[in-house]
């Protein structure tokens, strides 16, 4: 007869933990009742990933191995423990308390995370890697962004102390103007001039080859693997890349609409004592993800019908305009919820454009019609942004024309 924490004879049920690192993972083994067993280190190559997983299985039937890391350090080792049909469960590094308890260490933190699958404290499925390239593009947009904005400035702080005949001819342009025709320039003059006017020209075509580089792949990708998310009103292709990375490429981590926006930090958490009945703001979760929510909050503050009728009746009833935000960002989490657990049959635009062409009706005509500006049309029909109502009303129009 086997007992519960034994399969057969000589296999017993084990569980996993590991430390990852960047040049190594520490292994720990611990029984189904928490008794340690065994622990080592491997290098975080293919034959050391393959020994650990030979490590894990000599001592039992491994159920599920905690990792830390799984998205970063543990990535290597997650994808070989999936490879062999294993259960890796993410596991969360311990909170300080718990780290000025029991002292920090590989061995340590490798049987935190063992019993942390085993004790069910640590449940998420690690993310799967249908959003690395998301990630992978996401973050070189934001470094590019970053590089950009240190070009415009030194831009900037070059006219400020440039030459007074350079100050002047560059005073009133601003913008894109500014950067184009600095670009275009051919240094001229004394050492001086020509020293700082080459600089100019130099971080002017730095800014022109940043502008929009990554940005058209981002959104091809975005688009690609979640459409419905990515034709939500706001949503551009830098907010629906975080909020895919938050999420993982796995819709089966998120069990509630009320977990995701716990974990985007707009769940309200109680704050109740004595007479006191209130909640305040969360302060935790992902704060990537509670701003790409709130730059959606804003973008339809200004510009979505609804939104804006909302947000006067929250005003009228006395209604501050953070707590207006607040209520607006967990709406909007419930919306983002939907999307990325539910496939959202997008309507196609392409072809309002030929349609349009096909019938000689201009640009202008379609824009009198419908009371708008005839770029709010061209937005249509490329789809940027999209507007999905306005869209299938320029379609209908079209067809009965």
């Amino acid at each position: 007869m086997t007992s519960a924490g034994t399969v057969g004879m000589d296999q017993q049920w084990v569980f996993g933990g590991v430390d990852s690192h960047a040049d190594t993972i520490h292994v720990a083994v611990v029984t189904d009742n928490s008794g340690h067993l065994a622990d080592a280190e491997f290098p975080t190559t293919t034959a050391g990933y393959t020994a650990a997983l030979a490590f894990l299985g000599a001592h039992g039937d491994v159920i599920a191995i905690g990792v830390e890391g799984t998205a970063s350090y543990g990535t290597g080792f997650t994808r070989a423990a999936r490879a062999t049909d294993l259960t890796v469960i993410e596991v969360n590094r311990p909170d300080r308390a718990e780290r000025r308890r029991n002292g920090k260490s590989d061995p340590i933190d490798a049987y935190a995370a063992a019993r942390a699958a085993l004790s069910g404290r640590a449940s998420s499925a690690p993310k799967d890697e249908t959003v690395t390239g998301i990630r992978a593009l996401h973050n070189a947009a934001r470094s590019t962004v970053k590089a950009r904005t240190a070009a415009i400035n030194q831009i900037g702080h070059i006219l400020v102390s440039a030459p007074d005949a350079i100050r002047d001819r560059y005073r009133a342009l601003r913008g894109k103007t500014l950067i184009d025709t600095l670009a275009r320039q051919r240094p001229h003059g004394d050492a001086v001039h020509t020293a700082v006017l080459a600089a100019l020209k130099s971080l002017a075509r730095r800014v022109q080859a940043l502008t929009g580089e990554l940005t058209a792949a981002l959104d091809g990708v975005v688009s690609t693997h979640n459409p419905g998310l990515r034709a939500a009103y706001g949503v551009g292709p830098d907010t629906a890349a975080q909020l895919l990375i938050t999420a993982g490429g796995n819709p089966d981590r998120l069990r509630t609409e009320a977990s995701f926006a716990a974990l985007c930090g707009v769940a309200p958490v109680p704050a109740s004592s004595g007479k006191t009945n209130r909640h305040r703001l969360s302060r935790g979760g992902d704060r990537a993800a509670n701003a790409a929510l709130y730059r959606i909050a804003l973008v339809r503050m200004a510009s979505d019908a609804r939104t804006r009728e909302y947000v006067a009746r929250q005003t009228a009833a006395g209604r501050t305009k953070k707590e207006i935000i607040r209520l607006l960002k967990r709406a909007i989490a419930r919306e983002v919820f939907r999307y990325l657990t539910t496939t959202v049959t997008v309507p196609g635009i392409a072809d309002l454009r030929p349609l349009r062409r096909s019938k000689n009706i201009t640009l202008t005509t379609v824009a009198e019609h419908f009371g708008v500006w005839p770029a709010v049309i061209s937005c249509v029909e490329r789809g940027t942004p999209r507007d999905d109502n306005l869209a299938g009303a320029y379609r209908e129009w079209l067809t009965a024309t």
